[in-house]
């Protein structure tokens, strides 16, 4: 186990290797999250009402 001082000198190192995202990067990727949840919402909006309108009909036949 390393002693606490070279455990921080270690850590310095590491930190110094991140590479941060740009600010267009950070908004592009963003944008393409925010387009993924807005389709995926619409997919699984889409899907329950096909399910429900179904399941309504089959109902509606036994009932």
């Amino acid at each position: 186990m390393a002693n606490p001082l070279q455990f921080m000198q270690q850590v310095r190192t590491e930190v110094g290797k991140v590479v941060w995202p740009s600010r267009r990067e950070v908004f592009l990727t963003t944008v393409m999250v925010l387009c993924l949840a807005i389709v995926t919402s619409l997919f699984f909006f889409l899907v329950d009402l096909l399910i429900r309108g179904g399941l309504t009909q089959v109902l509606r036949f036994f009932g």
